[in-house]
C-alpha cells in the first residue's frame, strides 16, 4: 500500500492494485473565500496543488467522505472522468450524477470494489450544536488480501464512533485529519493533537498519518504543532506527517 498526500485531505491511494483518489479538491490557490466566523480570514486553499490536476483524473474510484468543499469542489467535479466511479454517504448521490457522473453509488456499511472491501464508518464532526450543524460524515476502511488494513477516519473529532471502528477494524493504518478546524467559538470540528494521541493510544501497533493540515484557513494546528505534542506525549515514531505530494508507504 501507498498513499501520496495531495493537499489538505486529498490522497491518492495505491491499493490492491488499484488507485482511489480520496475526497478531491482541486482548485487553485486563493480561488475561494475564506470559511466564515474564523480567526485567519485568508482565501482557501491556502496552498497549490504539489501536482496537476489532470494526473489525478483517471482513478479506479473516489472516495467522498462528505460534500464540504475541501472535500469535493467544483474544480474537482470538471476534472475527473464522468466514467470513474464515486462512493459517498447515503443522502448525496444525486450531487453527483447531476454533475454527469455515471457511475454512482451510496455506502451503507459495506461494498466490495474490484477485490477491495470497502467499509463506512461515522464520525462527529464537531460537537454540540455546532456538530449537528456541520452535518453527517463518514470514514471508510479498505481491505484486500495481501495488504495491510486502512482506516481512513474522515472529519472526525475522537469520539464513540473512532473508537468503534478502531475495535472493530484493528486497522494497521489509520488516515487523521488532523488540523483542528475550528471557529471563533466552540470546539474543534476536526481532530487536534489530543485527539491524534489518543488514536495513538488505543491502536498502539498502528501506523497513524496525519493529514488536513495548512491548507485551509480555519485549521489552526500547524503540522509543527503536532510534531511538538506528539514529542511531548513520546509518540513521534508513531505518527507521519507528510508534506503535500509525500509519499507513504506501508506493507
Amino acid at each position: 500500500m501507498k498513499i501520496q498526500l495531495i493537499r489538505n485531505a486529498t490522497l491518492w491511494i495505491e491499493y490492491g492494485g488499484l488507485h482511489f483518489l480520496v475526497d478531491p479538491m482541486f482548485s487553485e490557490a486563493g480561488a475561494n473565500p475564506p470559511v466564515m466566523n474564523s480567526p485567519n480570514p485568508r482565501n482557501n486553499p491556502l496552498v497549490p496543488l504539489p501536482l496537476f490536476a489532470r494526473q489525478l483524473a483517471d482513478p479506479d474510484a473516489v472516495l467522498v467522505t462528505h460534500l464540504h468543499p475541501d472535500h469535493w469542489d467544483k474544480a474537482a467535479e470538471d476534472t475527473i472522468m464522468k466514467s470513474a466511479p464515486i462512493y459517498c454517504q447515503p443522502g448525496e448521490e444525486e450531487v453527483f450524477r447531476a454533475a454527469g457522473f455515471v457511475s454512482v453509488q451510496a455506502i451503507h456499511t459495506e461494498h466490495t470494489h474490484q477485490g477491495v472491501k470497502i467499509y463506512r464508518t461515522g464520525g462527529q464532526h464537531g460537537s454540540g450544536e455546532i456538530g449537528k450543524m456541520m452535518g453527517q460524515v463518514s470514514g471508510y476502511v479498505l481491505q484486500a488480501e495481501g495488504e495491510p488494513v486502512l482506516y481512513l477516519a474522515g472529519d472526525t473529532i475522537w469520539c464513540k464512533e473512532v473508537q468503534e471502528a478502531l475495535a472493530r477494524y484493528n486497522p494497521d493504518t489509520v488516515v487523521v485529519n488532523a488540523g483542528g478546524a475550528r471557529f471563533l467559538t466552540g470546539d474543534p470540528i476536526i481532530m487536534d493533537e489530543k485527539d491524534v494521541a489518543q488514536v495513538c493510544r488505543q491502536l498502539p501497533d498502528a501506523l497513524v498519518i496525519a493529514v488536513h493540515m495548512e491548507a485551509i484557513n480555519h485549521c489552526l494546528v500547524t503540522r509543527e504543532d503536532l510534531r511538538r505534542h506528539l514529542a511531548g506525549s513520546s509518540l513521534s515514531d508513531r505518527v507521519r506527517i507528510p508534506a503535500d505530494g509525500e509519499w507513504t508507504e506501508h506493507f
